[in-house]
């Protein structure tokens, strides 16, 4: 089968979320990525726990599809052979500290004139340039510092997303410039850099609250699960459990109070017209709902949301995603190999004619030895600048 990256050659020198993201989307599109860390410890994310066969869960989410190699990149001949490997590639792709990059003579333009067609992506907390360029950037200080902490959380106090959403956001921008890259060297030949900040790339994702708070006007309040602007959109208490659901214009409004709520009359009355309307009169609308739902079970008010067409869900736990009908009855789970043994893992995209490449999780230095030896190191020659024994 045929994949859209087939024959492109990723680089990395990557670590914990943003650069590894990047690049396991594009081993999943087929791309070969040949993973790059540090002898004895490695990528610091294979630390962060033990809870899938003993390996890391951040690790085996970010890291299938990959060739792990170990070089002491303290050593020049170790960097001698990271430009060997970059010569023949496609993409270089690191998130090292600010500056590092370029003081071990990997920096942008000495890549260019080793391999003019090289794309290099550099993705980082603050971005090249600028008083915060050198400053130390994780997910949670991104998340500060985008303003997304502020319009998250419940009213008293702001909130952390529950994932690493700032190093996702970068590891989604960067996957999306390398394709574009990619496909604008099919028609210039040349190769080119791709700067990538963690603040930019979550700020754009705060699009909306910036907007809504565009001329200091006011920002969206936080408001817990529920929607800060839309209502009623959000998560509600039944007899014995929470149901979620959101209403989008006045048509759905007028079917959720004659079918969901047995109130006709709020359907019919002006002061609840438009979202506006609706969001004034909270104070209303509310008690209703709650005591309406709160008489009904969980399966008895999804019903009569689905008979009003409503979009609705169910609060999952993990478990219950593991186990949602809806991606076994979409085929959606596939399974990867792990040095502790096969996990099943996410399809999260395919095409009619291709699937992703689920390639195993490689142990740390896995592939060192062959991919050292396809540059015609010897075994001696990898001993030292992997700190592994050579073959």
């Amino acid at each position: 089968m045929m994949r859209p990256l087939d024959g492109i050659t990723v680089v990395s020198i990557e670590q914990a979320i943003a650069a590894p993201y990047c690049t396991r989307l594009l081993g999943d599109l087929g791309a070969r990525v040949i993973k790059i860390e540090r002898p004895d410890v490695g990528d610091f994310a294979r630390h962060y726990d033990t809870r899938v066969h003993g390996l890391a869960s951040h690790f085996v989410w970010c890291n299938r599809s990959k060739e792990s190699i170990t070089l002491d990149l303290k050593k020049t001949r170790a960097v001698d052979a990271v430009k060997e490997l970059l010569k023949t590639a496609d993409v270089f792709v690191q998130n090292l500290a600010p500056g590092a990059a370029e003081r071990m003579g990997l920096g942008n333009a000495a890549l260019q004139a080793l391999n003019p067609k090289l794309i290099i992506c550099d993705i980082s907390g603050y971005g090249s340039g600028g008083s915060c360029s050198q400053r130390k950037a994780y997910d949670l200080l991104i998340q500060a510092e985008s303003g997304f902490l502020t319009i998250t959380g419940p009213e008293s106090e702001p909130s952390k997303a529950g994932l690493s959403i700032a190093d996702i956001s970068a590891g989604v921008t960067s996957a999306n410039a390398i394709l574009s890259a990619l496909l604008l060297r099919g028609r210039t030949g040349e190769g080119t850099t791709i700067d990538v900040s963690m603040l930019e790339s979550m700020t754009e994702w705060m699009g909306y609250p910036l907007y809504y708070a565009y001329n200091d006007a006011p920002p969206p309040p936080r408001s817990g699960a529920g929607h800060a602007t839309i209502y009623p959109y959000g998560p509600y208490s039944t007899a014995n459990g929470v149901v979620l659901f959101g209403l989008q214009n006045d048509r759905e409004w007028r079917a959720f109070a004659t079918t969901v709520l047995l109130r006709p009359d709020l359907a019919a009355d002006h002061r609840f017209t438009g979202n506006h309307g609706r969001n004034a009169h909270r104070h209303i609308i509310e008690p209703v709902i709650v005591e309406t739902l709160g008489a009904l079970s969980v399966d008895e008010a999804i019903a009569r949301l689905d008979a009003a067409n409503i979009g609705t869900a169910r609060v999952n736990e993990m478990r219950d995603v593991w186990a949602h009908r809806q991606l076994e009855e979409r085929g959606r789970w596939g399974e990867v190999g792990t040095p502790g043994g096969t996990v099943r893992a996410l399809i999260p995209i395919s095409g009619k004619a291709w699937k992703p490449a689920m390639g195993p999780v490689p142990a740390l230095g896995q592939h060192t030895v062959a991919v050292l030896t396809e540059l015609g190191l010897s075994g001696a020659d990898i001993a030292d600048i992997s700190l592994i024994k050579g073959e």
